[in-house]
């Protein structure tokens, strides 16, 4: 079976915010484009309009990517296992009301986003890591992807692991750029 990827929002807000300017490092953003060729990364409807609302040149550069599988994120299995993943944020004793409260906001993108990867058997890439230490005697006030992912069966990991595996291995090559505003 072919691995595909669910991209998550900060995939590609950090890097093109933080360190990889279309105008700066456009090398960076050509070879992210070979991967989206490969058919295999898919960008959930709320990712998508979530990065359009940008309107800069991010948004641009999505909208020029014909490579990319939409998902729609309403459909019955879909919402069904949203209404699991928001269950178990509620009842596992891992997080704070808070945290619930937080991810039940139909605009927030992460619940989905593991509903989508898990009823479709995708790997979730996301910039966010795992929080670590996760305890009933010290609820977390919010929820990570890479930890409900784990819950559900879901894998995660980051844009580099998604570039090696679909064999483009010239981004991982590129050292971090900060710039001074």
């Amino acid at each position: 079976m072919v691995e595909k990827f669910l991209i998550d929002s900060n995939s590609f807000m950090t890097p093109y915010r933080q360190y990889y300017a279309f105008d700066l490092v456009p090398t960076y953003w050509k070879e992210i484009s070979k991967c989206t060729n490969s058919g295999k990364l898919v960008l959930l409807d709320m990712v998508k309009a979530e990065i359009d609302k940008g309107e800069d040149d991010l948004a641009d550069w999505v909208s020029k990517q014909e490579g990319f599988i939409i998902c729609n994120h309403i459909s019955p299995e879909i919402i069904g296992k949203y209404q699991e993943v928001l269950q178990y944020v509620q009842t596992c004793g891992l997080y704070k009301e808070q945290a619930l409260r937080a991810w039940a906001n139909g605009d927030v993108a992460d619940p989905w986003l593991i509903a989508a990867a898990s009823v479709n058997d995708y790997t979730i890439i996301t910039a966010e890591v795992a929080s670590g230490g996760l305890s009933v005697k010290n609820p977390n006030k919010n929820a990570k992807i890479p930890d409900v992912a784990k819950a559900f069966g879901v894998q995660t990991n980051n844009l580099y692991y998604m570039d090696e595996t679909i064999g483009n291995s010239d981004i991982g090559g590129y050292i971090v750029v900060v710039r001074n505003n």
